[in-house]
């Protein structure tokens, strides 16, 4: 992978911060895998992880075309309490099917619901747009199983997740994919788009190889062998992921890892 410049100067979260925002009257007495908490333990634990450590590689303020950062720019961060909190919007329901310019919006009202009003205070943010069990985005477990974008606002640029209801598409989202059970998907998914977004904050800015794929795209869903989808152990439980693209490993012609260095 290499960077693309970045977004208005920023292309990695240096201290990266995410907010899950269960969305949608939906949630309420509706969450048979039980995700919402799932979701809150693995983003309270994974800050500070060796799992998550690869990000810090890859870096902004560095020329387009950087492979290597070395000491040059900032590095993206990997601080212990990156979770800033969970917004219960489960007031009204979320539209049947969001398309993503409702999913843009919901992630603009997060920003505001966490007071978090300009463009610095943006600047390492991203919100994990979560729907319920029953209420995804159209292509859900056939195109995709969840996605992470950026949308222009008042507030700056502001950084989301679509992620739906991920045991909702069973084993095409990775229910015991790997054998690591029935809800492997829920973390293997949500882990991916997290640090998708840490090295790629506002897509296509940040860090991606030159078909476009991004740290967690390069090693998905891989079954066996070096960068196999295994669990991990954080202070909060044990969570399944995936690898995650490394462009030191292998004394630097890349792979994939589940910890680094």
């Amino acid at each position: 992978m290499y960077y693309h410049g970045g977004i208005g100067g920023f292309g990695v979260e240096t201290a990266p911060e995410i907010y899950l925002v269960l969305w949608g009257s939906q949630w309420n007495f509706n969450d048979p895998s039980g995700e919402a908490a799932i979701l809150q333990n693995f983003y309270s634990g994974v800050g500070g992880s060796s799992w998550l450590n690869s990000v810090t590689q890859y870096c902004q303020g560095v020329a387009s075309g950087t492979v290597v950062c070395g000491t040059l720019g900032t590095p993206a961060g990997n601080q212990s309490n990156l979770f800033g909190g969970v917004w219960y919007d489960n007031t009204l329901a979320a539209p049947s099917r969001p398309g993503q310019s409702q999913l843009a919006a919901e992630a603009v009202n997060a920003a505001a619901h966490f007071g978090n009003k300009t463009a610095s205070s943006n600047a390492n943010v991203q919100y994990v747009i979560a729907t319920a069990s029953g209420n995804n985005a159209t292509g859900f477990g056939t195109q995709y199983c969840a996605w992470h974008s950026s949308t222009s606002s008042t507030y700056g640029n502001i950084a989301y997740t679509n992620l739906p209801y991920i045991t909702d598409a069973g084993g095409s989202c990775g229910a015991n994919f790997n054998g690591l059970g029935p809800k492997a998907g829920i973390t293997i998914v949500g882990g991916h788009e997290m640090a998708e977004t840490v090295t790629d904050q506002f897509p296509n800015g940040g860090w991606l190889d030159s078909g476009g794929a991004e740290n967690g795209d390069k090693c998905a869903w891989i079954t066996s062998g070096q960068g196999a989808s295994a669990s991990i152990t954080l202070g909060t439980g044990t969570f399944p992921v995936q690898s995650l693209w490394s462009n030191g490993f292998n004394s630097g012609a890349g792979g994939c890892v589940l910890s680094y260095p």
